[in-house]
């Protein structure tokens, strides 16, 4: 009897030891996962916190964005004003020469051998462009043309008032005795002018005549060959 109460008393013990450390099992989980809940809840706010940074990138995009726009319409603005103030543009000129816009007349040198000055004047109430090129100089009725005596060519000359410029015919460039004899040139101004005028000179001898640029000085129309 003695022997099976101690046997049922061990029993009872074990069953109560086991009852024990299963509940400290169950003790310990729930610790475990109380604290992996509260890692978990606490490694959330720190996700939300960064939910706002990330929201913040985005809108940092989106800055970029209407940067890029206003930036857009800075360069639309900046060719507006361009177009309105002509910025880049080509300036607008006069209207050009023609040979009817023009006083002409002539007078003999002897400088560099002999040549023939031509002088234009615009005529009362008339302003008008020498275009930047050789004037238009024939003689003859076969309408031998003078050829260049610069080798580049000159500046626009605008003709008003009392401006004057000034070209230098030199008709004959050969030595020797041949040529034409002739007493008139015809002047154009370019070789589109649809009213050239014939001018007086005396009687010259024409061979390979050679003509200068327009220019402000007379000075500066002495047509060296």
């Amino acid at each position: 009897m003695s022997g099976n109460r101690r046997k049922t008393i061990l029993v009872s013990a074990a069953l109560v030891g086991g009852a024990m450390l299963m509940t400290a099992c169950q003790d310990s989980g729930e610790s475990t996962d109380s604290g992996a809940a509260q890692g978990s809840s606490s490694a959330t706010p720190a996700g939300d916190a960064a939910t706002p940074s990330g929201s913040s990138t985005a809108g940092g995009g989106k800055g970029t964005d209407k940067g890029s726009d206003a930036s857009g319409q800075g360069s639309s603005d900046g060719a507006g004003s361009g177009a309105h103030t002509g910025t880049g543009g080509r300036e607008p000129v006069g209207q050009t020469c023609g040979a009817n816009d023009i006083s002409w007349s002539t007078r003999s040198e002897t400088q560099a051998g002999g040549y023939i000055l031509i002088t234009a004047k615009a005529k009362s109430g008339i302003t008008c462009y020498l275009p930047a090129a050789l004037p238009t100089v024939a003689f003859g009725s076969d309408g031998t043309q003078a050829g260049p005596a610069e080798q580049s060519v000159g500046k626009q000359i605008k003709l008003s008032g009392s401006i004057t410029a000034y070209a230098g015919v030199n008709p004959k460039t050969t030595s020797g005795n041949g040529g034409k004899e002739l007493d008139s040139i015809i002047v154009g101004v370019g070789d589109d002018d649809p009213n050239p005028v014939s001018l007086p000179v005396g009687t010259i001898t024409v061979e390979n005549p050679i003509v200068t640029n327009w220019h402000t000085a007379p000075t500066d129309a002495v047509p060296f060959d």
